[in-house]
């Protein structure tokens, strides 16, 4: 049986400032960090004491903190992975998000999706965000660990879910998960029918818990 639980960072600076996060650098508000601290908790009451536990997270400093908070009630150190980043933006990360808003082309409803050129200089196609996340994810699946936990950003995790299901990447120009910021998505794999299964998607109790706690 192999689990792994996908951690979307809590609130961070870019949220509350209003710009386009991707690769801006941004780190978690006292509100995110709290979050993150809930997300730890919320881990540890689900994989049993003394199971093997291996930690991956995306290197931007957002994810980064958020992997400290979980890492620090496992006692393991978090593996580093630039691939697990969310898309770039290019030249709009950091940027107010209405300067994004008035330069983005949206894909077309039909035809090609996954190179679309979305006119912000700099910034990946969504294939070169998913060929990334997906090269990403066939590391982590080779290492027999039962309990992995995957710090990453919230448009990250739509590839992250449609390489653990094997949709091929030229498939995934309309897939879109979407889950709140310090939301838990659980995939899990059986020893019998070796099936993958999304268990549960975007699950964000532990942070209404700790809101009204």
């Amino acid at each position: 049986m192999r689990t792994i639980y996908v951690v979307t960072h809590p609130e961070a600076t870019h949220h509350v400032e209003g710009v386009v996060g991707g690769w801006h650098d941004s780190q978690l508000t006292p509100v995110g960090l709290g979050a993150a601290a809930s997300i730890a908790q919320a881990l540890r009451a689900q994989i049993p004491d003394g199971a093997d536990v291996e930690l991956i997270s995306s290197d931007l400093r957002r994810t980064r903190q958020t992997a400290e908070k979980v890492a620090e009630l496992f006692g393991v150190k978090a593996i580093l992975d630039r691939r697990l980043r969310e898309k770039s933006y290019g030249e709009a990360g950091g940027r107010p998000q209405e300067w994004l808003d008035r330069r983005f082309v949206p894909p077309p409803a039909a035809g090609e999706r996954l190179d679309h050129d979305e006119g912000v200089e700099g910034a990946e196609t969504k294939a070169e965000c998913a060929q990334r996340i997906y090269a990403a994810m066939d590391e982590i699946l080779q290492r027999p660990c039962e309990h992995q936990i995957i710090v990453t950003h919230g448009g990250s995790l739509t590839f992250v879910v449609t390489s653990w299901i094997k949709m091929p990447i030229k498939s995934a120009g309309y897939a879109s998960f979407r889950v709140r910021s310090g939301s838990i998505t659980t995939l899990r794999e059986d020893d019998f029918y070796h099936n993958r299964t999304v268990v549960s998607l975007g699950d964000t109790r532990h942070l209404e818990s700790a809101e009204t706690g």
